[in-house]
C-alpha cells in the first residue's frame, strides 16, 4: 500500500490513530502518532477507513456543563530517565535482482531523559573525521544526525559526542564524553537480528544519567601558607620525582620486561596507560609539545592516542607528520 507525506493511518497493533510525516522508502513510513515519532513497515499500518466503517459507534455521551466537572490537578509528564541513545534506521532498496539490500543507515540521537543537552559530535573513520556537528537536543525528543551509507560501515566507524548541560548546574560536572565504537561485524549481524524480529531500528545507550561533579576530598590547608608553613601539592610533587620528558617511547619492551605472556590487549592497556601518565606529566610541567613513538604496526596503538587527543580541550594540534627520526611510528602534540 502506497503512502504519502501527510496521510491519516492506524497502527494495527495498537489500533491508534497517527498520520505520516516521511516516506523512508517504498517499504518504511516515519509516522507520529500521540506527538512521537518512529519508524513502520507500510504493513504494520493501515488507512482509518476500515476502521471507520467496521467499528461499532459509541453511544452519544451525555453533555456535561463546565460548572459539574470536578477540578483536579493536571496529571504530571511522566519522567522516563532512560537515557541518551544512537539509533539506527535501516534503509532498504532494490538492487539489480529485485532483492531488498540495505543502501543506507539513518543516524538518530534519542534523547529519554527530560534535561536537554548540548553536544559536539563527531564521525570518526580510523583517525579521520568524516563528519562534525555542535547542536542541541531537548529533554525526551529526538535529533537526526546524517545518514552513512552501508558500505562504509565496515570501515569500523566511532561516534564519539561530548555533552554539556543546557541549564548548568554546580552539581554536575561541566562536560560529559561518552561515544560508540562497533566493528562492521557486529553492525551486520544488529541488522540480520533486525530483520528476523522484523524491526525497524536498533540502537545503543550512551549513558543513563549525566554524571554528578566528582567531589574535591583534599584538605583545604591554605590557612597553613598563610601562617608561614611551606605546603606541596601531592600530586605535583610526584610528578617532579619522575622528571619531565618531551619524547617518549611506548614499545612494550620500553615499558616492561618480560612481555611473552601478554596478550594484544594487555600490552595495548599497559601502553595507554604509560601515555596518559606522560601526557598528564606534560600538563603539570606545563611543556609546549610532546612526541609520543608508538611505531607502525597495524595502527592500533596510533589511533586509540588519536582519538584520545581528540578530546583533549588542552590539545591545540596533533600531527603524525614523516619525522627524520621516527619516520611515521610517531605523534606530535602541541599544548594550547
Amino acid at each position: 500500500m502506497i503512502y504519502e507525506q501527510g496521510d491519516s493511518i492506524v497502527v494495527k497493533q495498537t489500533n491508534e490513530d497517527g498520520k505520516v510525516v516521511e516516506i523512508i522508502n517504498d517499504k518504511m513510513v516515519m509516522i507520529e502518532v500521540r506527538g512521537v515519532r518512529f519508524p513502520a513497515y507500510s504493513d504494520q499500518i493501515e488507512y482509518p477507513y476500515y476502521k471507520m466503517f467496521t467499528q461499532k459507534k459509541e453511544p452519544e455521551k451525555k453533555k456535561i456543563f463546565v460548572d459539574n466537572i470536578r477540578k483536579e490537578k493536571p496529571a504530571a509528564k511522566k519522567k522516563t530517565g532512560d537515557g541518551v541513545h544512537l539509533q539506527f534506521i535501516p534503509i532498504v532498496e532494490k538492487d539489480v535482482f529485485d532483492d531488498d539490500v540495505v543502501d543506507k543507515l539513518k543516524v538518530y540521537l534519542i534523547n529519554e531523559n527530560e534535561e536537554g543537552y548540548l553536544f559536539d559530535y563527531n564521525l570518526f573513520f580510523g583517525s579521520h573525521s568524516h563528519f562534525d556537528l555542535k547542536n542541541e537536543i531537548r529533554g525526551l525528543s529526538e535529533f537526526y544526525l546524517h545518514d552513512i551509507d552501508f558500505e562504509d560501515v565496515s570501515d569500523n566507524p566511532k561516534f564519539e559526542f561530548v555533552f554539556s548541560l543546557v541549564e548548568t548546574s554546580k552539581k554536575k560536572e561541566p562536560y560529559f564524553e561518552a561515544g560508540l565504537k562497533v566493528t562492521g561485524k557486529k553492525m551486520f549481524k544488529r541488522i540480520e537480528q533486525l530483520q528476523e524480529d522484523n524491526d525497524a531500528s536498533f540502537s545503543y545507550n550512551l549513558f543513563l544519567q549525566y554524571p554528578d561533579k566528582t567531589e574535591d576530598n583534599r584538605l583545604d590547608v591554605s590557612s597553613l601558607g598563610k601562617s608561614g608553613f611551606r605546603v606541596f601539592e601531592l600530586g605535583k610533587t610526584v610528578s617532579s620525582a619522575i622528571g619531565t620528558r618531551t619524547v617518549v617511547d611506548l614499545h612494550i619492551d620500553k615499558i616492561v620486561d618480560d612481555f611473552s605472556k601478554l596478550s594484544n590487549s594487555e600490552m595495548l592497556d599497559l601502553q595507554l596507560k604509560e601515555f596518559e601518565k606522560w601526557y598528564d606529566n606534560a600538563l603539570l610541567h606545563n611543556q609546549k609539545e610532546l612526541t609520543i613513538i608508538h611505531g607502525l604496526g597495524a595502527g592500533v596503538l596510533r589511533e586509540e592516542i588519536h582519538g584520545i587527543l581528540k578530546m583533549k580541550k588542552e590539545v591545540s594540534r596533533f600531527h603524525n607528520l614523516h619525522h627524520p627520526l621516527y619516520g611515521f611510528g610517531a605523534t606530535e602534540i602541541f599544548f594550547k
